[in-house]
């Protein structure tokens, strides 16, 4: 059979299309087989990655070692976390973010031979403080920086502003990095960045930037976060110009006055975050608040805790975005009727209203918001919650991971209602709640509770289990309770990860203090007014992690044990106790000159003991450091008390804003009662 002209040249044209297909598909996957990494991109890797080791602590927060798939004589382009250009095979991006990478990055490093990258990621390793050199500077092609959490250290260097191409940078780190930006460094910053849309400088000291230089900061900025940053003075006067602003973040700052009309006009805004000035130096007027809440409609995350709110009507919330997830007002000086209605705010996961002044009952309908993770409504004290709420709370929220309402009303409520809280729970602090009855033990058994406070409920009564227990308990707070508690081996064994144990005036059935020192990581012990005797078990001296020790009101006798003298080894094991409360024993010694060395001690009371003799002259020049408050009265001691031990009270006299407390030393038999100790964090 013949072919028409017609079929025969629709016959060939598919021939010659199967052809150029074929040809081109075999072009393409030679292009791509053929390019390979470039080999002195290729070293220069291998170089950066001998430099430094692999460590598990380096990267806390996640763990991926990627430089393990390097390889030599393999494609870098394929090893994990570097992607390069097909073309040319140079590097154009490195994402190290958590793998596990530990040293001193040089300034020297090999990684600043990759000239050609675009993106470069090291969040989430450990470079032992090394400084940020000004040779990042020459990644003139770099598009996003991210250094967060990497234990950097000294001032970022201004050459950092020479990246005019960055769309995002991440310098935060947390409060133990040591990182700073001077005035003239951040105007570069700010001036020459001029395409930047992420900023996060979190925890990098900016005290000595004026915060109206943030105004410099590109218009179309998405993301501003600048937590912790030790930004000083007036709130930016004018915001309306970061009309795109998402994330607002100036939290924990010490900005003052009020907060500016044309936040509202920040329309885009889905979370703002401006906590952490509890001494009313922030304060947002009845009329802004009206205005930012009807205006935010895409909010999502609102956290204003320490801003003084106290003129803003409570019921006013209720014209927050009901997509709002997250609402916390924690210490904002809010007073009057808790909001009659909480129900639009169905998608509501966290609600955070402590230490107001709300009063009335909680609404029913709370326990509609079946969203909710966390509630705290603690230290708001005429405010009350009846049964029937209460039940619809505990039923109906099963997502309810964190509940504490301290200080609430509740007299009640029957802590049987309790009972039936799902095994996923993690927090519950009732403190002061006016509990009466038996407390569910199976409470105490739930695999994932790490917090149980039940404090100063004086008619709540149960059994705290000898075994089963949760052992992922990190607090653990039954003082001022009926519950009886058995301190003997298996408690010790079971809650090997408690950090804090309070049991003042409790009901302890029996007790083996000297395995106390198995309770390692405890940072704070309150056994205070339990009528235990005997000599002060010396196995404290194993907590090293200890900041607050209080034994006072028992009937200890003896002298003072080991771990606080008599092996000096020991104590200096304790350099982060910051508390120690002795006061009201029968503890017959000398003066412990040797607490002198304690470098954080902040509170010494030994109060009414057997103390006798003379009060030896500090054998350092730097005794007491730290001492704020100290309380030796009714003892036998003798003689004057050396001045040497106090030379540093005078500058602790001098108003510290993050610390509240009294000024004293008692002596002679006159007692001074310590009402606001506390250290605030």
């Amino acid at each position: 059979m013949g072919f028409s002209p017609l079929s025969l040249s629709q016959f060939l044209s598919s021939i010659l299309f199967l052809f150029h297909f074929h040809t081109t598909i075999s072009s393409s996957n030679y292009s791509s087989s053929s390019h390979f990494c470039a080999p002195d991109q290729s070293l220069s890797l291998l170089q950066f990655k001998e430099s430094f080791s692999l460590s598990s602590s380096a990267s806390g927060r996640c763990q991926h070692p990627k430089t393990e798939s390097w390889k030599e004589g393999t494609d870098c382009c394929l090893w994990d976390g570097v992607s390069c250009d097909l073309e040319t095979g140079h590097v154009t991006a490195l994402d190290l973010a958590c793998s596990m990478l530990y040293g001193t990055l040089h300034p020297n490093s090999t990684l600043f031979s990759l000239h050609h990258l675009q993106k470069l990621d090291l969040s989430d390793n450990h470079f032992n403080s090394s400084h940020i050199s000004s040779r990042f500077g020459q990644f003139s092609n770099l598009t996003h920086l991210n250094l967060n959490y990497s234990v950097f250290a000294g001032q970022v260097p201004s050459e950092i502003s020479q990246l005019s191409k960055l769309v995002s940078l991440d310098l935060s780190g947390d409060l133990n990095d040591y990182l700073s930006l001077e005035p003239i460094s951040f105007d570069k910053l700010v001036r020459n960045l001029t395409q930047l849309r992420e900023l996060d400088l979190s925890s990098v000291d900016m005290s000595l930037v004026a915060p109206n230089s943030l105004m410099n900061l590109s218009s179309p900025l998405s993301s501003l976060k600048l937590f912790s940053c030790g930004l000083q003075g007036e709130f930016p006067s004018s915001m309306r110009k970061f009309k795109h602003l998402q994330q607002l973040d100036l939290a924990d700052n010490n900005l003052t006055g009020p907060i500016p009309y044309d936040l509202e006009q920040l329309t885009e805004l889905v979370s703002l975050a401006l906590s952490g000035n509890e001494n009313d130096y922030l304060s947002l007027e009845p009329f802004s608040f009206d205005k930012l809440v009807r205006n935010l409609t895409q909010l999502r995350e609102l956290d204003l805790s320490g801003v003084n709110m106290s003129l803003v009507a409570p019921n006013s919330l209720m014209n927050l975005s009901s997509s709002l997830s997250s609402l916390k007002l924690f210490s904002c000086g809010l007073q009057g009727e808790f909001p009659s209605s909480m129900r639009k705010f169905k998608h509501l996961q966290q609600l955070d209203l402590r230490k107001n002044n709300l009063t009335g009952s909680i609404p029913d309908d709370l326990g509609q918001l079946t969203e909710l993770v966390s509630i705290d409504l603690s230290f708001n004290d005429y405010l009350s919650v009846e049964p029937s709420s209460f039940d619809k709370i505990i039923q109906n929220l099963t997502k309810l991971r964190g509940l504490r309402l301290g200080y609430v009303n509740m007299p009640l409520v029957t802590p049987n209602s309790l009972a039936n809280l799902s095994s996923s729970f993690s927090a519950l602090a009732l403190w002061g709640c006016g509990l009466k009855g038996k407390f569910p033990g199976n409470i105490f058994l739930l695999p994932n509770l790490q917090v149980l406070d039940l404090t100063y409920n004086g008619d709540l009564t149960g059994s705290f289990p000898s075994s089963n227990v949760s052992n992922a308990l990190l607090l653990l707070g039954l003082s001022h309770t009926r519950i009886s508690v058995s301190l003997e081996n298996d408690f010790f064994t079971n809650l090997k990860l408690l950090e804090v144990l309070s049991l003042r005036s409790s009901n302890i059935i029996r007790s083996n203090l000297t395995l106390l020192g198995h309770l390692t990581q405890l940072t704070r012990l309150d056994l205070a007014g339990n009528k235990f005797s005997g000599q002060i078990p010396s196995s404290i001296g194993n907590l090293v992690q200890l900041h607050s020790l209080y034994l006072d009101d028992n009937h200890f006798s003896g002298g003072i044990p080991d771990f606080l003298g008599k092996i000096p080894s020991s104590i200096i094991n304790c350099r982060l106790l910051e508390a120690l409360d002795l006061g009201n024993n029968k503890i017959e010694d000398t003066f412990p000159y040797f607490l002198e060395t304690l470098p954080e001690l902040y509170v010494l009371v030994l109060k009414s003991n057997k103390l006798q003799g003379f009060v030896n002259s500090p054998t350092t020049n730097n005794s007491f450091s730290k001492l704020r408050i100290l309380d030796i009265s009714s003892n036998n001691l003798s003689g004057p008390l050396p001045i040497g031990y106090f030379n540093n009270l005078e500058a602790k006299m001098t108003y510290d804003p993050n610390i509240y407390y009294m000024m004293a030393v008692t002596w002679e038999g006159f007692q001074t009662e310590f009402t606001k100790i506390q250290k605030h964090s």
